[in-house]
């Protein structure tokens, strides 16, 4: 008797090889589904294994058949008990699988309850869970997060019952800083590239000369960008005020003893970034000279909430007092105001609403700033 076992595919294979080894006559004693291969059983492919046996006797007597039945009948139950065994070990597994999932997720369900639980009580949901109306109509005006969420606090440690609305106006305008804008001796702009400073010089030489009637002397330290000193020359030649230019703190000095008769000195810096340490530095030089405490640091209203950070940082060295904030024409919401006020931690001395010399640049009260901010006023 010959018994061979086959790996196939399906039957008609299994059939095939059958017939062309073990010949017509063969006869299938058993066939099972198995899985075969794979990656650490993952991904394994389903297979047929056949079980198939020929009498190699061709005699045919009694006793050979006689044992060719018993084989047959030891094999098939020797396949069936293991079908059963594999079939109850599935079973089981199975069941064991199924009950373990289900606790495993039971228990996972009720840990994420417990964690979000304890998140809403610290109050630490991301996302918009925890956030008031009026937290997100702040972030929608520009207003950063982070300041939005100091807002809400401070308008809940207020006992009286009052509207959020009114809340929310009394907290904006504690947070906004007016300067007093009395102006003499000297002062200085300064601030990073692209903000205005130039243009916003030149507007506060014709608001203190031809509004104010103040003897207005015009310096100007940014000989580095091509065609700024002919700007602000042109403003000057304009307005009938003196103008000088400085390249060395030597310079420095005698530019001011030239104007000593000036009721107000405006000085024009150089824009630098707030990331180069050395330029700071070069240009604090130029500023410890005029010896005055009316600096002022110029910040677009444009600027990213994270730049507003690096500036303000960059240029704490230079001991700026007030801030001017440009460009308030050039956006629709006016949140930054809020920001680059509350991240500087000086007052705002002026804004600017355009390019036209010198009317657009004024003062604003702190009422009037927070409506702004709230958007419940705009610019133009």
């Amino acid at each position: 008797m010959i018994i061979k076992k086959y790996t196939v595919n399906n039957m008609n294979e299994a059939l095939t090889r059958i017939r062309y080894e073990l010949g017509k006559d063969a006869i299938i004693v058993s066939q099972r589904k198995i899985r075969k291969g794979g990656f650490l059983g993952l991904f394994s492919k389903k297979m047929l294994e056949v079980t198939a046996a020929i009498d190699n006797n061709k005699s045919s007597s009694k006793e050979n058949m006689k044992e060719g039945i018993e084989a047959i009948k030891k094999i098939m139950k020797t396949k069936a008990d293991e079908e059963y065994k594999s079939t109850y070990e599935k079973d089981v597994y199975k069941k064991r699988d199924y009950e373990s999932s289900n606790s495993e997720s039971l228990a996972k369900e009720v840990q994420e309850m417990r964690n979000m639980l304890k998140d809403m009580m610290n109050g630490q949901v991301s996302g918009n869970i925890q956030k008031s109306n009026i937290q997100l109509k702040l972030e929608e005006n520009d207003v950063d997060s982070k300041i939005a969420d100091k807002i809400a606090k401070k308008m809940q440690a207020i006992d009286e019952e009052k509207p959020e609305e009114e809340k929310l106006k009394e907290v904006v305008n504690d947070m906004i800083k007016v300067a007093s804008n009395e102006m003499n001796n000297v002062l200085v702009l300064v601030g990073p590239t692209g903000v205005g400073k130039t243009t916003t010089i030149a507007k506060l030489a014709g608001r203190f000369s031809l509004v104010e009637n103040k003897k207005v002397g015009l310096i100007t330290i940014d000989t580095y960008r091509i065609g700024a000193v002919e700007q602000l020359k042109t403003y000057a030649d304009i307005m009938n005020i003196p103008f000088n230019v400085v390249f060395t703190i030597k310079d420095m000095q005698s530019a001011l003893e030239n104007m000593t008769d000036c009721d107000i000195v405006l000085v024009d810096t150089t824009g630098r970034s707030s990331k180069n340490t050395m330029q700071i530095s070069e240009l604090r030089a130029f500023i410890d000279r005029v010896k005055t405490d009316n600096i002022h640091l110029v910040i677009s209203c444009t600027t990213k909430s994270k730049d507003i950070d690096s500036i303000v940082a960059g240029y704490k060295a230079l001991n700026y007092n007030n801030v001017v904030i440009t460009k308030l024409d050039e956006t629709t919401t006016y949140g930054s105001i809020l920001n680059i006020l509350d991240r500087a931690k000086k007052p705002i001395s002026f804004i600017t609403t355009g390019q036209n010399v010198p009317d657009d640049i004024k003062t604003m009260t702190s009422e009037e700033l927070t409506k702004l901010i709230l958007g419940e006023d705009i610019i133009c």
